[in-house]
């Protein structure tokens, strides 16, 4: 290494960080976790187990030093560093490579073993180690073709079989609870004008189940936290496993408005996160980061039966703009498709489109139905900005009661299940997660067709056919079984409960405007205003076009997603949605 008090004399126009030429020639990324110790000033680094990296507090000023080959005499790689403050857990800068030499293995470790006390759990930076495909595939080395190949086939199976004994188990609950137990106690027991109690009988149940989960298995999470844990740590402690498999299941078996689609991504992610750190022992930060989106991707693929769409998915929702972890991209997909091949290999399930919106599918669509499906996108942005601010409302009102607190989770499930189902009393169309509700919806059919809520007229009798008052009031309601849901502190995933409140909505705006089929206008407001909450345009996309087996919608879904997306930029729901801290620019930062 050169003298610690030698500096290198650079040129300003090449080395300069604000020129266009700055590190042109050989120059690659590497993370600032790696500083040799002697290269920092007045800097403060803390040990985060829980994030498991390192997190600046303080000023970091970093000299232009360079390593030396002794052999060679000379700087094998120049490092450029300005003083500068950093607010997050790292950056990427640049390091110039000269081409005079190497840095040999001998110097490499003295570096390495010096560096060592100011990394936590995992290695700094992943070296360059793909060579060939035979060379990989035998040494297995981290981060490679052939070890993704491998960990994505053992993360695929594992979700997949994951997903199967989630999916059993829920379904077969629900058929317990609202088809069976109703014909063996209810139906000529109690008298007809009393049936609707069973609704808040179940629902309120469940609430208590919900809240005693939280009491005994302790927090379980929720897409947000996720989202957090893929960003800072790069993995979702096992520890939520448990809590959000029990909290889920009373939450969906409970009515409430929403899926188990995030639960099975945290799950999921879980799992992967496991696979990666515990059994092929990956110590990169990084690589961590691309299995446990793997994991996140099987787990949507599998659910959505879309692995393009499930996969774009996951990697979508842990930003705000967009897809910034794009270089785990094809590996994800690869395991969605995995893992959809073992889910729906259990469970018997068809690959196939699940709503059939009307009689015939779209033909050949006019341009200007692009144009309209932006418009639509645009009022699917709008209802979520509403459903923002009340969403708001609902959740001061549950916090100055005391009831955002965990000390309290039985009392807050207790309220948000009463508000649930007092919704689902009166509208039933409001009730679960709307995966299958949405085709009912979406074509104003009777209540009676609706596939698991019992009884299916409620207390009053309500049909969405009646009125376009009655479709729209099943809209907004839905909205606010959305808020009471999330409020209550039930677990679950929001998407389809966003779709089927878009459903209605665009069945009563297609009531209005005739000439807009009535696949258009459903189709982009349910994509309007997911992906104003989710931000993710290309995954909502594809999976609404593939779940409702109409492709020639596809442009105007993807208009209407573009268009919710850029009008809801700068309002994100999800507040963990953040920019990558080891990018160079993003369009939003932290």
């Amino acid at each position: 290494r050169m003298n610690r008090e030698e500096r290198l004399s650079f040129d300003s126009e090449a080395q300069s960080p604000l020129s266009p030429n700055y590190g042109s020639t050989g120059s690659q990324y590497i993370d600032d976790s790696v500083f040799d110790p002697f290269s920092i000033r007045s800097s403060e680094y803390k040990d985060d187990d829980a994030t498991g990296g390192l997190h600046r507090s303080s000023t970091l000023t970093v000299r232009v030093d360079a390593y030396v080959n002794p052999e060679e005499g000379d700087p094998s790689i120049q490092r450029v560093r300005e003083s500068e403050e950093l607010h997050g857990s790292s950056r990427l800068y640049k390091l110039k490579r000269r081409q005079s030499g190497k840095c040999n293995t001998a110097s490499h470790n003295k570096r390495k073993s010096r560096s060592a006390s100011l990394v936590s759990n995992y290695l700094p930076i992943l070296p360059h180690t793909q060579d060939t495909f035979f060379q990989d595939a035998l040494n297995m080395a981290e981060g490679t073709i052939p070890q993704s190949i491998i960990i994505a086939l053992v993360i695929g199976t594992c979700c997949g079989v994951a997903a199967y004994v989630y999916y059993t188990i829920l379904f077969f609950l629900l058929e317990l609870i609202w088809k069976d137990l109703p014909k063996m106690f209810v139906i000529d027991e109690w008298p007809e004008e009393c049936y609707w109690l069973w609704i808040p009988i179940v629902g309120l149940t469940m609430a208590i189940g919900n809240g005693l989960t939280v009491v005994l298995l302790g927090e379980p999470g929720d897409l947000a936290y996720t989202v957090h844990c893929v960003h800072e740590s790069a993995f979702v402690p096992m520890n939520h496993v448990l809590p959000m498999f029990a909290s889920s299941l009373f939450s969906i078996l409970g009515g409430c408005s929403l899926g188990p689609e995030a639960p099975l991504v945290a799950i999921c992610a879980a799992l992967a996160g496991f696979i990666s750190r515990v059994i092929f022992k990956q110590r990169y930060r990084n690589v961590v980061r691309k299995h446990t989106l793997m994991g996140m991707a099987g787990a949507l693929a599998a659910f959505f039966g879309c692995p393009l769409g499930g996969s774009l998915f996951a990697l979508e929702v842990c930003s705000r703009f967009g897809i910034e972890y794009f270089e785990h991209l094809v590996e994800a997909i690869f395991c969605g498709e995995v893992c959809l091949f073992v889910f729906r290999t259990l469970s018997g399930l068809e690959i196939s489109p699940i709503w059939k919106l009307a009689p015939t599918e779209i033909g050949p669509i006019e341009p200007w139905i692009l144009y309209a499906g932006g418009a639509i996108g645009l009022l699917g942005a709008a209802a979520s900005a509403v459903f923002a601010v009340v969403h708001s409302k609902i959740m001061k009102i549950f916090s100055s009661l005391g009831l955002l607190d965990n000390k309290f989770p039985v009392p807050r499930a207790l309220l948000g299940g009463i508000l649930v189902n007092m919704l689902g009393c009166f509208i039933p169309f409001t009730m679960f997660w709307g995966e299958f509700e949405f085709e009912v919806i979406a074509k104003r059919s009777l209540a009676s067709e609706l596939p698991y809520v019992w009884p299916t007229t409620g207390a009053i009798g309500f049909e969405m056919n009646a009125t376009h008052f009655h479709a729209l009031a099943t809209g907004f309601c839905k909205l606010l079984a959305i808020s009471f849901s999330v409020a209550g502190g039930f677990r679950g995933g929001f998407i389809f409960p966003f779709f089927t409140a878009g459903a209605a909505f665009g069945n009563v705006l297609t009531s209005v405007i005739p000439t807009v089929p009535v696949q258009i206008s459903c189709l982009c407001f349910a994509a309007g205003i997911n992906v104003a909450i989710t931000r993710t345009a290309l995954a909502t996309t594809l999976i609404l076009s593939y779940l409702s087996g109409e492709q020639n919608a596809l442009s105007a879904i993807l208009a209407a997603s573009i268009c919710s997306l850029f009008a809801t930029s700068y309002t994100p729901f999800i507040k963990t949605q953040i920019a990558r801290s080891d990018m160079d620019h993003s369009l939003f930062f932290r």
